[in-house]
């Protein structure tokens, strides 16, 4: 007993030491809690005194708590330290309070492809009130020719009904083959785009020459000279064939891949049969319109104030179809959307109509003249007292050509942008992806040129040789008009490709990463720069050896 006693004191005394040094510890650790939750109640009181500003003691009471709560809180507990750590208010670094606020900077609209916006409206209000004026002309014409079948003298009727009986079916047939021809050239270009390109050329140079030839054999002074005509526009037209011929292969290739989206718009045709149903219409009684004409003052001036007027609103039609081709195969390119021909189609007729009009206007004698200027060019020669201009000029009209293209129309169609700036865009395009040469080489708008020249000459052979049989005096006159007719007609229905072409270019140049395009004109691109890289170094080479 005397043994153990001093060994229990030993452990009571070291049990009353352990429990000392906890009591130590726990008062120590109440101590910083207690000090934390001071910080934190002073700091919360600032905070909400600089934040609120009323009722002092509601802060005093919440930081109590806090402070209560911490205490019961064991120090190893995560929730303490989380609490800790979000209730510390951290200083800002020097570095930090002396950078400015970043502001987001603006991203960049996109163009909307919905524009509400009517285009071109000066345009607009000059076609329309042209359209007025020749409905009233062509009413009152009309008028007189029926008053000179009805109340006229007998010489008149007499003339009047040899002009409706020997002139009128000969129009009336070559509108309707010329309707007929166009379906046919569209379904044949549609069909074998790689044969076609090389049979318009070619054809086009055989048909001209033969219905030339034709109008010769009759031997009249009138028909001999539209017949020089001809002969001189096929001689032009072989050579023209002849130049192009290492052009074949591009545009063939550029027309299949372009015609590839037309099968998936079943309605894309309906605006081409509307604007041909519309134009036999508008040409019966235009026709009418002639006959009268001969019957009143100042023959010559309102029968070509006539031709003018027709040829303006038939350019109008075709640039309407183009609008609304170009709109549905745009927006499947960019937007890869399938939209309606019929709403394309009434909104070309409305809000793009004034672009329609405008570019209906000054884009055939642009290209006319830019056509010109680039013979001149290429018959320049030494001869500087001749050809000293040709520079000039070709620089002009590619100036001009800046502000008036065809190729407009695809950003008319797509973004309801006026004609001016279309075109000053897309052609920016071209030059910011290096595609002006690659477009300069296109010649799908010779091939539909060449396509309606095929369908006039053959209404002229047509024509001709029906004239001459029945009134071979009507034959010089009814030749030219038949041409012209046969020409509108086709130029109506092949708007279609043509619209296709301009798009895949266009809409290429805007984002040539679609797996809708292929590198059929990143390779041309590559093969065209690698000829300048071969032919460039050889004048260098020769001035170093001099």
């Amino acid at each position: 007993m005397g043994a153990s006693e001093p060994v229990v004191e030993r452990e009571g005394e070291r049990r009353e030491e352990e429990e000392e040094e906890d009591k130590g510890e726990e008062e120590g650790n109440e101590r910083k809690d207690e000090e934390k939750g001071q910080v934190l109640g002073v700091k919360e009181k600032v905070i909400d005194n600089s934040n609120i500003g009323v009722n002092n003691d509601l802060p005093n009471r919440l930081g109590d708590s806090h402070v209560a709560m911490m205490q019961r809180l064991n120090p190893t507990n995560p929730l303490r330290i989380v609490i800790n750590g979000s209730s510390r208010m951290p200083t800002p670094s020097p570095s930090q309070t002396s950078l400015p606020r970043s502001t987001p900077t603006p991203q960049p609209s996109l163009t909307t492809l919905n524009s509400r916006r009517y285009t071109n409206r000066i345009s607009l209000f000059l076609f329309v009130l042209h359209m007025v004026v020749a409905v009233g002309l062509v009413s009152f014409l009309i008028f007189k020719g029926i008053q000179g079948l009805t109340e006229a003298s007998d010489s008149v009727k007499r003339k009047e009904r040899r002009i409706l009986k020997f002139y009128l079916p000969q129009v009336e047939t070559a509108s309707l083959l010329s309707i007929t021809l166009a379906f046919v050239w569209q379904k044949a270009v549609r069909q074998w785009p790689k044969f076609m390109v090389q049979f318009i050329l070619w054809s086009s140079f055989l048909l001209s020459l033969s219905a030339g030839i034709l109008l010769i054999c009759f031997q009249r002074a009138t028909t001999d000279g539209v017949g020089v005509c001809l002969i001189a526009f096929s001689i032009g037209n072989g050579l023209y064939a002849c130049w192009v011929t290492q052009r074949i292969g591009f545009c063939s290739k550029i027309l299949i891949k372009s015609l590839e989206p037309v099968p998936k718009f079943r309605d894309l045709n309906q605006p081409t049969y509307c604007m041909l149903g519309v134009g036999f219409l508008w040409m019966s009684l235009w026709i009418l319109a002639v006959i009268g004409a001969m019957n009143f003052y100042f023959t010559p001036l309102i029968i070509i104030a006539l031709v003018l007027s027709l040829a303006w609103t038939a350019e109008v039609m075709r640039n309407l179809v183009n609008l609304t081709v170009s709109r549905v195969i745009a927006l499947y390119y960019l937007r890869g959307m399938q939209s309606s021909s019929q709403f394309c189609f009434q909104r070309a007729l409305t809000r793009n109509l004034g672009s329609a009009c405008l570019g209906s206007l000054f884009v055939p004698a642009i290209e006319a003249l830019r056509i010109v200027a680039r013979g001149l060019n290429l018959l320049e020669g030494e001869d500087e007292f001749m050809f000293s201009c040709a520079h000039c000029c070709l620089g002009i009209m590619q100036s001009i050509f800046r502000y008036g293209n065809g190729w407009a129309f695809v950003q008319i169609a797509a973004y309801g942008k006026g004609f001016v700036q279309a075109s000053q865009d897309t052609w920016q395009l071209f030059e910011r992806r290096g595609m002006v040469s690659i477009v300069d080489l296109d010649i799908t708008s010779s091939i539909c040129f060449l396509t309606g020249v095929c369908s006039g000459s053959i209404c002229v052979i047509v024509v001709a040789a029906w004239t001459a049989k029945v009134h071979q005096t009507f034959t010089a006159t009814l030749s030219l008009l038949s041409f012209f007719i046969g020409y509108l007609m086709t130029r109506i229905a092949m708007a279609l490709p043509h619209a296709c072409v301009s798009c895949y270019y266009v809409c290429y140049a805007e984002n040539p990463d679609t797996r809708l395009f292929d590198r059929t004109i990143k390779d041309q691109q590559d093969m065209m720069n690698s000829d300048r890289e071969v032919v460039v170094p050889i004048p260098r080479r020769f001035s170093t050896n001099s």
